[in-house]
């Protein structure tokens, strides 16, 4: 049984083959994913790599971290000399 899915339009797009913008259409077939321009017989399977795993930095490391990595500085009162 073949899948069945609607052909979407990649908005600004531009193909390779004729160099027409927004002629691209997005559509699944068994399991793939494919594009295809309709002014010309340009047909083309897309394939996805898998993104990276990002760089860790003081903006994305989780809380946990973060806490095992502070330092905290305790006072005492009365240990002040004033001058």
């Amino acid at each position: 049984m073949s899948e069945k899915s609607k052909k979407r339009f990649i908005a600004g797009a531009v193909c390779p083959r004729c160099s027409q913008m927004d002629k691209l259409v997005m559509y699944k077939q068994e399991g793939k994913t494919f594009r295809e321009c309709v002014s010309c017989d340009f047909k083309d399977e897309m394939r996805f790599t898998n993104a990276r795993q990002e760089l860790q930095t003081r903006v994305n490391t989780p809380e946990d971290v973060k806490k095992d990595q502070t330092q905290v500085l305790t006072l005492e009162p009365g240990n002040f000399s004033k001058k």
